[in-house]
C-alpha cells in the first residue's frame, strides 16, 4: 500500500490581484469541518436510503456502509461514467451539514484520471479537516483523515493536500492564480491521516491567510474550495499543567494549576472532578477564569481526580486537549490549617475533622491535646456542625524548642485515641529591636538588629522595610501599606547591618523586619526615627594634655567636632598608663569649653587621657572616644622641694690587690625612688675631693655606674642626683683610706638558712674609737661567676635579714664592711653557713612542727568531747517525761524547792 503525501503551496501577495468577492472563501472556525466531493449531478440525499435525513446524525454511518458496498459490487457502472467527469466539492461543518461554499463558487473540482476510480466516480470522497495555531506561534496546523477507512483497504491510496497562505490588504482582494502557489510536503501515515504545518511570521499573525487543499487518492485529484483564516483566532494553547491539590486553612479542597504564558491573551479553564469517598460519589465539571479552584464540602479518607483545559477567554480559539489526570487522597484526619505560624501575644484557632473506623467522629466527643501531654481545656473547644471541631489559643507565649522540634504539636483526638497525625503550631517573638545612628558627618544612617529571637524559625527570609514620612515621626507608629526594602548585611557578631545614604535629616523613617516563611509572613512591631536626632558626633580633635609646671594639675585642651551644630557635652577619662588602666571620669557640660585642669595625686607619672562628646539636650549618642594621649613626666616647680631630696645610696668594687698604690674603682648606685627624686632624675654627677685638697665632678648621664682610678691616700666621693630644677642637697659621702683599710671591728660573722629565700646573718663587733656610719654587706654565689649584690644596713642593727634566692647546697661567700666616717674598714669575710646554727635552726623547726600538731590535736579532743557529751544527753534523757505535761504537775514552780522542817526543830 502507498502512503499518502500532500503539500501545502503558499501563495505570495505581490503577484495576487482583486477578486471579485472574499465572501466566496471558506472561514476556518475552531470547529472540524468536512471537505465533500460528490459526482456531478448527484446529492447526498440520493445517495441516501429513503427515510435517512440529510440533516441525521445518523447519515455517516450510512454512507460509510454504501460506500463500503459500492466497494464490493462489480464493475456494471463502468459504460455509463465519462472517462473525465468534474466533481463538485465542498465544505461542511459540525453544525451545519449542508455544504456552505460550492464548487461553482470557488472553482473546486475533482479530476479523474484511472479506471480504478469507478467508486470516486459514483459516490465521490469525504475528508474530515482541522486546523489550528500552536501555542508557540510558529507554525500552522491542519490535521486531515479520511473519512473512508475499512472501505479502502483493498486499494491502494496516495494523497497530496496543496495550500496557499496569503497576506490579504484591506483595499484589495486575492485572485487565485495557481501559478503562484508555492507547495509545502505534508506528513502522512498509513492510517489515511496527514499533518501539515505552515510556518508564520510572529508579526502576521492577525494576517489572513487563504488556502486551498489538493488530495490525490485512488488516482483521483480532488480539489478543494478556497478557505481563509486568521492565525491569531484559531490557536490551541497547551493543556495546562503541574496540577496541585491541598486543603486549604479553611478545610476547603483548593485544585491549582500552571499554564503557559506564550499566547497574547487570557486564558479560561474547564475543571472536571470527580471525587468518591465512603458515604457519597460526584462529578463536577466547572469553567473559571483564575488558575486554581476551590471545592467545598471535603471529608477525610476522599479520593479526587481532575483534568484541566484551557481555551481563549475573549474571542474564537480552540480549547487545549485535557491534561493528563491527576489524583488526591485526603488523609483520616484533616487538620485544617495544618500549620500555623505567629507571634506572641496573638490568638489563633485550629479545626480538624477526624474519620476513625470509616466513620467520622462527631465534634461534640473531640478532645484536644498539646504535645500529647497537657490536655487542653474543654472551655477552648467549639462545635462548628456535626463533624468539625475547633480549639482556640489566647495570648500565646513563644514556642520553646525541645531538642529539634521548633514547634509545639496539637492533636484532635476521640474519646479513647489520638490519631498520630498532628498540627503543628510555631509561635514567635517578634519584638527585634531596631537601633539607628547617624554618623559624625551627617550622610549615613546605620541601623542594627539582632535575629537571636528567630533562630528557631528555620527556612525563614528577613527583610527590613522601611517608609520615610516628610518630617517628623507620628505618635504611634504603624506599618505603611506603602513601603520599600533595605539592603542588610548580617556581621560575624550576628546582626544585621543596614545603611541609609543618602538620608533626610529631619524626614520620619518608620521601620519593621518582615520575616517570610513557607507557612506564611510576620511583622515585628514598628518603630520610627529621625536621624537628627540619632547623631553619634566624631570625638574631640586636637585633644592634649599635661602636668601643668608652675601648680601641678593635669590639663587637657580641645577642640570641638564641626558636626552636628548643636550645644554639646564632653567626658574626660584619665588615668595612670599601664596595662589595667583605672579610669576616672570628668563630665564638661559646658559647650564652649575648650580646656579643663584636674587635681591628680600621681604628678610624677604618665597619664593617659581620652574624651567624647555627645548632645547636651541628651539626644543621640556618646561619640567614641578619642585616641589616647599621654603626658610626660616634669618636674613641678610648685612643689616645696623642686630637686630630688637626696643623692642615692653607692658602694664600690675594688681589685683584690690591696698592695697595688693605684687601683682601679668601680661605683655602684641604685636608682632613686619616686619620692626621692621628685618625678625626674636626668643626670648623676659624681664628685671627687682627694687628701690633697684637688676637687672636681664628673657628669656620668643616666647611668648607675662609674669607673676611676684611686691614686691618693685618701679619695672622698660623693653621687648626686640632679634634675631640671637642681641637684640633691642629702648625699652620702665614701671615703677611700688605705690607713683604714687596715682597721679591724667586726670580731665575728655568722650565716643562718631560714629558707631558700631568707638567710640571718649576725655580727659582733669591737670597741673603736671610729665614727661608724653603716654596714655594707656582700654576697655572691661561689660556685658560678655569680653578680655580686650588696645592701646597706644602719650601724646600730646587730642582726640583718637578706632576702634572696639561697640554693641551700651551695656555697656563698658573706662580706661585711663597717663604714666609718674616715674610711671604709677592713671587711668580716665568710665562704659558707654556719653549721652548728643550720642544725640548731633545724631542731627548733622540728620543734615547732611538733607544737603545732600538739596544739592541733588538743582542739580536735575538745571538740570530740563536746560532741559526745551532747549525744549522751540526748540519749539518757530521751525517755524521760517532761513533768511539766503532766496534769498533776500544772502550777508548781519547779526552779523553787519547798522543805518541810521536822517538829521540834
Amino acid at each position: 500500500m502507498t502512503y499518502p503525501k500532500l503539500y501545502v503551496a503558499l501563495l505570495h501577495w505581490e503577484f495576487i490581484y482583486v477578486i471579485t468577492a472574499l465572501n466566496a472563501t471558506y472561514p476556518i472556525t475552531s470547529w472540524k469541518f468536512k471537505l465533500s466531493c460528490i459526482p456531478p449531478k448527484t446529492t447526498y440525499s440520493s445517495l441516501l436510503p429513503d427515510g435517512i435525513s440529510n440533516h441525521s446524525s445518523n447519515r455517516n454511518g450510512h454512507y460509510e456502509a454504501l460506500v463500503e458496498a459500492k466497494l464490493n459490487s462489480s464493475n456494471t457502472y463502468v459504460s455509463n461514467l465519462s472517462p473525465k467527469p468534474t466533481f463538485h466539492c465542498c465544505f461542511e461543518n459540525e453544525e451545519d451539514n449542508i455544504c456552505s461554499v460550492h464548487a461553482d463558487n470557488t472553482e473546486g473540482k475533482t479530476f479523474i484520471s484511472t479506471v480504478n476510480s469507478l467508486v470516486f466516480q459514483q459516490i465521490g470522497a469525504n475528508w474530515n479537516i482541522q486546523c489550528w495555531m500552536k501555542e508557540d506561534l510558529k507554525l500552522f496546523i491542519c490535521y486531515m483523515e479520511s473519512r473512508f477507512k475499512n472501505p479502502f483497504k483493498n486499494y491502494g491510496l496516495e494523497g497530496h493536500i496543496f495550500a496557499a497562505l496569503l497576506q490579504v490588504l484591506e483595499e484589495s482582494l486575492p485572485t487565485s492564480q495557481e501559478g503562484n502557489f508555492q507547495p509545502v510536503q505534508c506528513n502522512c501515515s498509513a492510517h489515511e491521516c496527514c499533518e501539515c504545518q505552515v510556518p508564520v511570521p510572529a508579526a502576521r499573525l492577525n494576517d489572513t491567510l487563504l488556502m486551498y487543499l489538493k488530495i490525490v487518492s485512488g488516482g483521483v485529484i480532488f480539489q478543494s474550495p478556497l478557505m481563509s483564516v486568521q492565525p491569531i483566532n484559531v490557536v490551541k494553547p497547551d493543556p495546562p499543567f503541574d496540577l496541585l491539590m491541598k486543603i486549604t486553612d479553611t478545610g476547603n479542597l483548593m485544585i491549582s494549576w500552571s499554564s503557559s504564558t506564550l499566547v497574547p491573551f487570557q486564558l479560561k479553564y474547564q475543571v472536571k472532578y470527580s471525587e468518591k469517598s465512603t458515604t457519597s460519589q460526584r462529578q463536577a465539571t466547572k469553567t473559571v477564569s483564575a488558575t486554581s479552584l476551590i471545592v467545598k464540602g471535603v471529608l477525610p479518607g476522599s479520593s479526587y481526580e481532575v483534568q484541566v483545559r484551557s481555551c481563549r477567554m475573549d474571542g474564537p480559539g480552540f480549547w487545549s486537549d485535557w491534561s493528563s489526570p491527576f489524583t488526591f487522597t485526603t488523609k483520616d484526619i484533616i487538620y485544617f490549617p495544618p500549620k500555623i505560624l505567629t507571634s506572641v501575644g496573638s490568638n489563633v484557632s485550629f479545626h480538624c475533622i477526624y474519620k476513625s473506623e470509616n466513620k467520622i467522629v462527631p465534634s461534640k466527643k473531640i478532645i484536644w491535646w498539646m504535645n500529647l501531654a497537657e490536655q487542653i481545656p474543654p472551655s477552648q473547644y467549639n462545635s462548628l456542625g456535626d463533624h468539625v471541631s475547633k480549639v482556640t489559643f489566647l495570648n500565646l507565649n513563644a514556642t520553646k524548642p525541645r531538642g529539634k522540634f521548633t514547634y509545639d504539636a496539637v492533636y484532635c483526638c476521640d474519646e479513647y485515641e489520638c490519631h498520630h497525625r498532628y498540627a503543628e503550631l510555631y509561635v514567635i517573638d517578634v519584638n527585634i529591636n531596631i537601633s539607628c545612628e547617624t554618623d559624625g558627618y551627617l550622610t549615613k544612617m546605620t541601623c542594627r538588629w539582632s535575629t537571636n529571637a528567630l533562630q528557631s524559625l528555620v527556612g525563614s527570609s528577613l527583610q527590613l522595610r522601611y517608609h520615610r514620612s516628610s518630617l517628623y515621626c507620628s505618635d504611634a507608629p504603624s506599618i505603611h501599606p506603602v513601603s520599600e526594602p533595605q539592603d542588610c548585611h548580617l556581621q560575624r557578631d550576628g546582626v544585621y547591618e543596614c545603611v541609609f545614604q543618602p538620608i533626610f535629616l529631619l524626614s520620619g523613617y518608620t521601620m519593621w523586619i518582615h520575616i517570610n516563611h513557607s507557612l506564611g509572613s510576620l511583622d515585628s512591631p514598628p518603630t520610627c526615627v529621625i536621624p537628627e536626632t540619632l547623631v553619634k558626633p566624631l570625638p574631640p580633635s586636637s585633644v592634649k594634655a599635661e602636668i601643668t609646671v608652675k601648680i601641678g594639675l593635669l590639663k587637657i585642651s580641645w577642640e570641638k567636632p564641626v558636626f552636628p551644630e548643636n550645644k554639646l557635652q564632653f567626658q574626660i577619662r584619665y588615668g595612670l598608663n599601664g596595662k589595667d588602666i583605672q579610669w576616672k571620669i570628668f563630665e564638661v557640660y559646658d559647650a564652649k569649653s575648650k580646656s579643663a585642669s584636674l587635681a591628680v595625686p600621681e604628678l610624677c607619672a604618665v597619664h593617659a587621657v581620652q574624651m567624647r562628646c555627645k548632645r547636651l539636650d541628651g539626644r543621640g549618642y556618646w561619640s567614641d572616644w578619642s585616641t589616647p594621649v599621654y603626658t610626660v613626666v616634669m618636674d613641678i616647680r610648685g612643689l616645696q622641694s623642686v630637686f630630688p631630696t637626696r643623692g642615692p645610696d653607692f658602694w664600690r668594687i675594688t681589685p683584690e690587690d690591696t698592695n697595688n698604690k693605684e687601683r682601679n674603682v668601680t661605683l655602684l648606685w641604685k636608682p632613686l625612688m619616686k619620692s626621692d627624686s621628685l618625678c625626674s632624675v636626668r643626670q648623676y654627677v659624681i664628685k671627687h675631693h682627694t687628701f690633697h685638697n684637688r676637687t672636681w665632678s664628673e657628669d656620668v648621664g643616666n647611668h648607675t655606674k662609674s669607673t676611676f682610678l684611686w691614686t691618693e691616700p685618701a679619695h672622698t666621693i660623693t653621687v648626686l642626683a640632679v634634675n631640671s630644677i637642681g641637684a640633691s642637697l642629702a648625699n652620702s659621702n665614701l671615703t677611700f683610706s688605705r690607713s683604714m683599710s687596715k682597721v679591724n671591728t667586726v670580731q665575728s660573722l655568722s650565716a643562718y638558712p631560714l629558707n631558700s629565700s631568707c638567710v640571718v646573718l649576725s655580727w659582733m663587733l669591737s670597741p673603736s674609737d671610729y665614727n661608724l656610719m653603716y654596714f655594707i654587706v656582700e654576697w655572691k654565689m661561689l660556685s658560678e661567676d655569680s653578680e655580686l649584690k650588696w645592701l646597706r644596713i644602719p650601724p646600730s642593727v646587730k642582726k640583718y635579714y637578706i632576702h634572696d634566692q639561697f640554693i641551700p647546697i651551695e656555697k656563698y661567700q658573706f662580706n661585711l664592711y663597717p663604714v666609718f666616717v674616715e674610711g671604709v674598714g677592713n671587711p668580716k669575710i665568710i665562704y659558707s653557713f654556719t653549721q652548728d646554727d643550720i642544725e640548731t635552726h633545724q631542731n627548733d623547726a622540728g620543734l615547732y612542727v611538733i607544737v603545732a600538731i600538739i596544739i592541733s590535736s588538743s582542739v580536735l579532743l575538745l571538740g570530740t568531747l563536746l560532741i559526745a557529751r551532747q549525744r549522751m544527753k540526748k540519749l539518757f534523757w530521751e525517755d524521760v517525761p517532761n513533768p511539766k505535761n503532766c496534769s498533776w504537775a500544772q502550777g508548781l514552780n519547779f526552779q523553787k524547792v519547798k522543805v518541810r522542817s521536822r517538829e521540834g526543830e
